[in-house]
């Protein structure tokens, strides 16, 4: 139950990336619109993530699960029935909320029916290899579907796999729960939503519309503001969602950096590597799906190995190493072209997948067990988090960039290609209003290969704008763990026991220990990838 519930919550994230050129074609969307449709589903799980854990804890899991499940099918349905982008974002809102229940749900309800640390590393990296298999397999599912029909249908596969499953869940899953003086911390809650929220609109709309707009700088303004009240909460907070002793960590903050970082370069990665197949090169969608799983499938290929290579070589050596791999591979891609060939590429995206394969495997490891034990379960949820909310913000942040150096780029490149200035006129006020997306579908007689020509040119250029800074992020995470995740003693001090963060498990074992790392490293588990050591630290028992 647990591995098909990552799989049907994650298989949204790249089946959808590779599908943006031809939803937008179909929809008529700008590049501000597109971002939307992924971030629709990345910002719910980022911003309610934490949330869902307690409420396993405190409801039952079980309960969680099949509400996720629901949700996810919900999704599902209204995505495949949508006939415009707000439609469809909603579809995607509702399927975000059903895999932020569903990604703590189902750690937690293995270690429930796991107790013993080092038997759960084994089921664990099935559940880590479902979410890969996942993200690898949903460019395939979309380029063979797009190749028949129409875009709605690559959500149709969630449906029945859902329905399923909530069938059997509802005899077959055992429920558990683990109170403890657990309890939602909602002024926490809705200040962090409206912090991530606030900024991932601004940063998207200030792309398309500037960032000077009023309606950008408020939401700027207020998600600082929400971020400030976070703090503040957090700080007096008898139950916070994440304790702020743990940034008294270096190792902790450096881990929390290196995830917000990877994962807003991976994602953020992928929703522009779609649209240059799309726009620049030209490809179909099964074509752009083969390269795309380059990504994820060479990261699934080494997760195992770097898991057992975690005995021997330090997590600061491997996450500092595919750090500069990941840099190294952006600013390789900077040279390609509307006629780079497949294999000029693919070696490219292999570089990528080989570096996150590398820095996210040993990265959640790190985390909870640079903090003392008591709080190794929150630590955990805290990275999974960060990871999300660089998720959210990666095609914002990238798509805005990529959005205003090409429309900053077009004119020139226009110039530069023989375009009439009139023409050139059309061309630049239709890109503006609607998206560079749109200029594709003008009719522009004798200058409609000079348009396209200047139009990729300029892609290009915003293109090579989101390679630069993602890869100089890249260099800066790399930085920042070679400096501070460093291996830290072994802490003797605990919180009291009425500390509602001090409490045990169920079968009165620290929320986590030693033993739960090391057994999943002994089992190769790609956990900081997936969340896979949340659970095996957190033991399901402590969200």
């Amino acid at each position: 139950m647990a591995c098909l519930g990552v799989f049907v919550a994650y298989l949204p994230v790249t089946t959808v990336s590779v599908s943006l050129p031809a939803i937008q074609r179909a929809l008529g969307a700008s590049t501000s619109q597109l971002s939307w449709v992924s971030d629709a589903f990345v910002l719910p799980m980022a911003a309610l993530i934490l949330t869902t854990g307690v409420w396993g804890d405190v409801h039952g899991r079980k309960r969680v699960f099949q509400a996720g499940m629901t949700l996810c099918a919900l999704g599902a349905a209204i995505s495949l029935a949508s006939d415009s982008v707000q439609a469809l974002w909603a579809g995607q809102a509702a399927s975000g909320l059903g895999a932020a229940a569903l990604l703590p749900t189902t750690l937690a309800l293995i270690s429930h029916a796991v107790p013993d640390h080092r038997e759960r590393g084994r089921f664990i990296s099935l559940w880590a290899m479902s979410l890969l298999a996942s993200l690898a397999m949903g460019p395939l599912i979309a380029g063979v579907l797009l190749e028949h029909v129409a875009w709605h249908w690559i959500f149709l596969l969630p449906v029945p796999v859902s329905l399923i499953v909530l069938a059997v869940a509802a005899f077959r899953l055992p429920d558990s729960r683990a109170p403890h003086g657990r309890r939602l911390d909602w002024p926490g809650q809705i200040s962090a939503a409206v912090a991530v929220t606030a900024v991932v609109y601004g940063v998207i709309e200030g792309g398309a519309d500037g960032f000077g707009e009023p309606a950008v700088v408020t939401a700027l303004v207020l998600g600082a503001v929400a971020a400030v009240v976070f703090v503040a909460v957090e700080r007096r907070s008898a139950s916070p969602m994440i304790d702020l002793a743990l940034f008294r960590s270096p190792a902790f903050t450096a881990t929390a950096l290196v995830a917000m970082i990877s994962f807003l370069g991976l994602i953020g990665f992928f929703f522009v590597l779609s649209l240059y197949f799309g726009m620049v090169q030209h490809l179909t969608t099964i074509e752009a799906g083969l390269r795309m799983v380059m990504v994820s499938g060479t990261s699934l290929a080494v997760s195992v190995p770097v898991g057992r290579l975690m005995h021997r070589v330090s997590a600061r050596v491997l996450i500092t190493t595919g750090l500069v791999l990941v840099a190294g591979s952006m600013l390789s891609l900077t040279g390609v072209d509307a006629h780079t060939s497949y294999g000029s590429i693919v070696w490219r995206l292999v570089l990528l997948g080989l570096g996150m394969g590398a820095v996210l495997t040993p990265m959640t490891a790190s985390a909870v067990s640079s903090v003392p034990y008591h709080l190794a379960g929150m630590a955990a949820a805290g990275n999974n988090a960060f990871r999300q909310v660089g998720a959210a913000l990666g095609p914002a942040v990238l798509g805005a960039l990529l959005t205003t150096r090409a429309l900053d780029a077009l004119p020139g490149r226009l110039a530069d290609a023989g375009v009439p200035a009139e023409t050139g006129d059309r061309v630049l006020g239709t890109a503006r209003e609607q998206g560079l997306g749109a200029v594709a579908g003008l009719d522009l007689d004798a200058a409609t290969g000079q348009v396209l020509t200047a139009l990729g040119d300029s892609f290009l250029d915003g293109m090579r704008l989101c390679l630069f800074v993602s890869a100089s992020l890249a260099l800066l995470a790399a930085l920042a763990c070679a400096l501070l995740l460093r291996p830290a003693p072994k802490p003797a001090a605990d919180l009291p026991s009425s500390s509602p963060l001090a409490g045990e498990d169920a079968g009165g074992q620290p929320a986590a220990d030693e033993a739960g790392v090391d057994g999943l490293a002994d089992a190769g588990v790609p956990a900081a990838r997936t969340g896979g050591v949340d659970a095996g630290a957190v033991q399901g028992e402590k969200a």
